[in-house]
């Protein structure tokens, strides 16, 4: 799941949970809401998670600079 996925279903939860007043025999439109929610969340810090885990920033210490000169 993308970080586009993730922020569509957390804005599709908030508007089932708080923005939608119709009663729907057999669900809770506000209880799909928060599940909504919920995934979109864990969705966005999971892709947040495995971005950062491939971004050069956070291993400045892992790596060494080598320099090797050959003479001729």
């Amino acid at each position: 799941m993308g970080i586009g996925l993730s922020v569509f279903l957390l804005a599709v939860g908030a508007i089932l949970a708080f923005a939608v007043d119709i009663t729907v025999s057999g669900l809770d439109l506000y209880a799909i809401g928060v599940i909504l929610m919920i995934v979109g969340a864990l969705g966005l810090l999971i892709s947040a998670l495995f971005l950062s885990s491939f971004s050069p920033y956070g291993r400045r210490g892992d790596r060494e600079t080598v320099v090797r000169e050959e003479r001729f």
